[in-house]
């Protein structure tokens, strides 16, 4: 933990001016019980940024939310858990804008200043009947300390909420930022079914915000990858409505650094924290690159090493497979030359000189037999270097997502599709 900053209760209510509730709406099934319909505001006026897939089919409340954002001083995010509201046409574009200006209505905001998210099943409408209904609920319950109900309602494959929040010190006045997040499949996402929401009470104007978010998310859930899936749906939002009192963070600044360094702390704890509730996964591997050409080479081999479903059902199988990782280096399309490529499994050399190491195999099935463990690939051609995190692929994973035909049987019973 840095000096700067230090962690604290509260997750995204944790900064001042921030409230949030959540309820149950049975988005996807009128019998469960579960959160799945959430809610976050500020009670001050403040700005907005966020980074969306890069995906082309693009879910309905990404289109909505990034138009949103264009206009600079949203308040509010929705977010529901259940349906993705993707792949759906004028119908779903059309309930995700009823969504904001009802929701909007109840809290005295123009539409355009509620943000919109949903994650959950593609292809099927969204059931209003239901979802309608529970938004008086909804606004009625806001308040501070809800943050972890928040971090509840918004999963869906996850086996646990994730929600974080630091304190730091900016310019003497004493500024939080708070977070929560899903996903646990489907991930490999390009910002530029993960969702993360992010508050702070420090006061920071639009375009320099918008700078933090993009570089905090450049070194965090850019750097991920579970099944190397990019979801139609990936949003960061960040909120800042300046309610600490402190000055404005100006660009360039040391204030800058700090908050920045604090900021891209909390979303990769909440990148890595994805990775490590994967679907099914059982291993969470660092994968670091150094001594490529360039800095897109490097990204180029840990990509390809991280992505491959060999390799990671190697990781899977506890085998230390050095043969599969150089392979995955080799077709990644970086600049590479054979008799130049060191790999190191867990510390241990595995591969130098593109052959095989002197080493005790079983030391190196020690390493990967861990649910941690770091892949170091040197290229030593230049300074290039960068890391990416991933897991292993496991047989459970397979089982779990060989089909969601499941969710359309209720689809069936509300009357919104044929199938």
């Amino acid at each position: 933990m840095s000096s700067v900053y230090r962690k604290i209760k509260g997750g995204i209510t944790a900064p001042k001016g921030f409230v949030s509730s959540a309820v149950t709406a049975g988005v996807k099934d009128p019998e469960a019980t579960r959160l799945d319909l959430a809610l976050i505001a500020s009670q001050e006026e403040c700005v907005a940024a966020g980074t969306f897939t890069t995906n082309r089919v693009k879910a309905a409340p990404v289109k909505v939310s990034q138009t949103h954002l264009r206009d600079g001083d949203v308040r509010a995010i929705l977010v529901n858990s259940g349906n993705a509201n993707a792949c759906t046409g004028v119908n779903g574009l059309q309930d995700a804008r009823t969504c904001t200006r009802l929701v909007g209505k109840l809290l005295d905001l123009k539409q355009s200043q509620v943000a919109i998210c949903s994650t959950g099943v593609i292809g099927l409408p969204m059931p209003m009947v239901r979802i309608e209904p529970k938004f008086d609920e909804l606004v009625n319950g806001l308040k501070r300390g809800e943050g972890t109900s928040v971090a509840q309602a918004i999963m869906t494959s996850d086996t646990c909420h994730k929600e974080i929040s630091v304190s730091l010190e900016i310019d003497g006045v004493k500024v939080k930022i708070g977070a929560c997040a899903k996903g646990a499949g489907m991930i490999n996402p390009y910002m530029a079914t993960m969702l993360c929401f992010v508050t702070t009470d420090a006061k920071i104007n639009k375009g320099v915000l918008s700078s933090f978010v993009s570089h905090a998310v450049e070194f965090s859930f850019n750097r991920i990858t579970i099944d190397g899936d990019m979801s139609t749906n990936d949003s960061v939002i960040m909120l800042a409505n300046g309610a600490s009192g402190g000055k404005a963070i100006r660009r360039g600044t040391k204030d800058a650094k700090k908050f920045q360094a604090a900021l891209n702390y909390v979303m990769l704890e909440m990148a890595k924290s994805l990775v490590k509730d994967g679907e099914r996964v059982t291993k969470f591997v660092t994968v670091n690159v150094k001594g490529a050409k360039s800095y897109n080479d490097a990204k180029k081999v840990a990509e390809a090493v991280a992505n491959s479903s060999l390799v990671k059902c190697s990781w899977n199988g506890n085998d230390p497979n050095w043969g599969r990782i150089i392979h995955a280096v080799g077709y990644s399309k970086a600049m590479v030359k054979e008799e130049l490529i060191d790999i190191h499994i867990g510390g241990l050399a595995a591969c130098l000189g593109g052959m095989e190491a002197e080493v005790s195999m079983d030391a190196l099935r020690k390493k990967v037999a861990g649910d941690a463990f770091t892949i170091e690939i040197n290229l030593n051609l230049c300074e290039g270097e960068y890391t990416i995190y991933s897991s292993d692929l496991s047989p459970e994973y397979v089982d779990f997502n060989r089909s969601e035909y499941a969710y359309w049987k209720q689809a069936r019973k509300d009357g919104l599709t044929q199938q």
